[in-house]
């Protein structure tokens, strides 16, 4: 069987490693039951369900015929060290700083990798997801996550 699209085969490939890494890596926690699920039951579903899609996508990447094969191009660099530095960073300044603050400067910095970021733009995404991140984990959920800075004694 000859792969038709480069692109679709490797990704494929890539959701079935990660989702099996995701599902098999659960399996250290309780798994419960579908009426009480333990903390592992939804990882190793998602890592399933991003396994089975992976399955599908590499299968299509055999059937749909693409006119050039879709190679897969040059790696972007500078955007994969630049959202990953961010994250990183995000996780480390998370607790000192607090949500209000490092939220917007993670979306500030993964925005900046893309070649066509706008101050404006990336400002009120920024705003909109640390208002969403609040709503939904501080507000709704009520998770104790650092909200201000922690030299402002908050």
């Amino acid at each position: 069987m000859k792969i038709q699209s480069g692109r679709d085969f490797w990704s494929g490939i890539l959701f079935i490693v990660t989702g099996a890494v995701f599902a098999w890596s659960s399996t250290i926690y309780p798994f419960g039951t579908s009426a009480q699920p333990g903390p592992g039951y939804f990882p190793f579903g998602l890592g399933l369900l991003l396994a089975l899609i992976g399955v599908v996508v590499t299968i299509g990447s055999w059937k749909i015929k693409t006119e050039d094969g879709e190679p897969i191009g040059r790696w972007s660099w500078r955007p994969l060290l630049l959202i990953s530095a961010a994250v990183a960073v995000f996780g480390i300044i998370l607790q000192p700083f607090g949500m209000i603050l490092s939220l917007p400067m993670l979306v500030v910095a993964t925005s900046w990798a893309s070649d066509e970021f706008r101050w404006k733009e990336a400002l009120g995404s920024a705003a909109i997801l640390t208002f969403g991140c609040w709503a939904v984990f501080s507000w709704a959920l009520k998770l104790q996550l650092p909200l201000w800075p922690s030299f402002l004694g908050i």
